[in-house]
């Protein structure tokens, strides 16, 4: 009883450690500071944003350096930005607004501070798809615009959309596999099969080949040995004659010896 006691209490401090480590205490000026860089993202960066993208010459921000769009947003709307960072959070509201119906409505925000820099997460309402903005403030007097983006909140729909995809995905790349693999094994037994009728033909050309040379040779001694007959019958005669007998009985040709002609 001790023991799980123990146990209890030491998994209820792991937890309690744990809500503290993801608990900020801000102290009262970072509270304040918080909540002026809340409302500047919320009534000036992201309505600045808004009316330049609804503004027909805002594509001239384009053609202008840093240092310009950091002026004339200054002089225009009272607000300290990076040039660059400026031109790209207008086109990632540019293309957000497309995909959620419109600009829509801020419904809440939420603010940290991570080191030197300020970070605002707004929720956006839209006609057709909620979204969230990312301001990201630098941590000092002067909240100036360091970066700004607009994302689709993906829906529960779209979120197991892109769970089936992954799915699909892997169970197909899985089955491409076996599928590979048993069409390799079963090549195994095709390839013996070529192997074997490679190795029968090999071995008939090579039988066929050494009865056409076995062939030549044995009708050569025969007709070597037909004309040794023809020729031991000649000499008999031929002696025969000399002897003045009337036929070749009584002779028998021993051996005969081929002279080199001179």
């Amino acid at each position: 009883m001790k023991k799980f006691l123990a146990l209890t209490c030491m998994i209820a401090c792991i937890f309690g450690l744990t809500a503290c480590g993801n608990d900020k205490h801000y102290t009262d000026y970072e509270q304040d500071k918080l909540k002026e860089a809340t409302a500047l993202a919320e009534t000036q960066l992201i309505p600045a944003i808004q009316d330049v993208l609804n503004n027909p010459t805002a594509a001239v921000l384009y053609e202008y350096t840093p240092e310009e769009v950091e002026y004339i947003v200054a002089q225009v709307y009272k607000l300290e930005v990076d040039g660059n960072a400026f031109i790209k959070a207008l086109d990632s509201f540019s293309a957000a607004y497309k995909e959620i119906g419109g600009t829509g409505e801020i419904t809440g925000s939420t603010a940290d501070i991570d080191g030197d820099q300020i970070i605002i997460n707004v929720s956006i309402k839209g006609p057709a798809q909620n979204a969230q903005a990312e301001v990201v403030l630098s941590n000092d007097f002067f909240f100036k615009l360091e970066s700004a983006s607009l994302n689709k909140t993906s829906t529960m729909g779209d979120l197991m959309g892109k769970a089936a995809m992954n799915t699909l995905l892997g169970m197909g790349s899985v089955f491409t596999v076996l599928i590979l693999i048993s069409l390799i094994i079963s090549s195994f037994s095709l390839i013996s099969k070529v192997q074997a009728r490679s190795a029968d033909k090999k071995s008939t050309q090579t039988a066929a080949g050494s009865a056409a040379e076995t062939a030549p040779v044995s009708a050569q001694e025969d007709e070597e040995l037909a004309d040794d007959h023809e020729l031991v019958a000649v000499i008999a005669a031929a002696i025969a004659a000399s002897e003045g007998a009337a036929s070749t009985d009584g002779f028998v040709v021993r051996s005969i010896r081929r002279r080199r002609a001179y």
